[in-house]
């Protein structure tokens, strides 16, 4: 018994999230190889570094990063115990 794109579709949805995850990056590999997916990565990483150092976009230093992540854990925390 063969199943159709559609119910293979369907039985990959009834998958746990951390399986159905693997199952497409496997699935994945094997249309476009690992090798498209690392020049796909490569572009892009070359892109974002490009627009960095020609001040299209600006970095915000890490420590200030943290420190909003940090706020707004405490301000989350606290608003459930209230």
């Amino acid at each position: 018994m063969s199943m159709d794109a559609s119910e293979f579709y369907e039985a990959g949805l009834a998958l746990p999230p951390s399986v159905r995850k693997d199952v497409a990056l496997r699935l994945l590999d094997s249309v476009e190889g690992p090798a498209a997916v690392d020049a796909a990565w490569n572009a892009e990483i070359s892109s974002r570094v490009e627009d960095i150092l020609d001040g299209k976009i600006q970095t915000i230093p890490g420590e200030h990063v943290f420190a909003e992540l940090a706020e707004l854990r405490a301000s989350r925390h606290g608003a459930q115990h209230t």
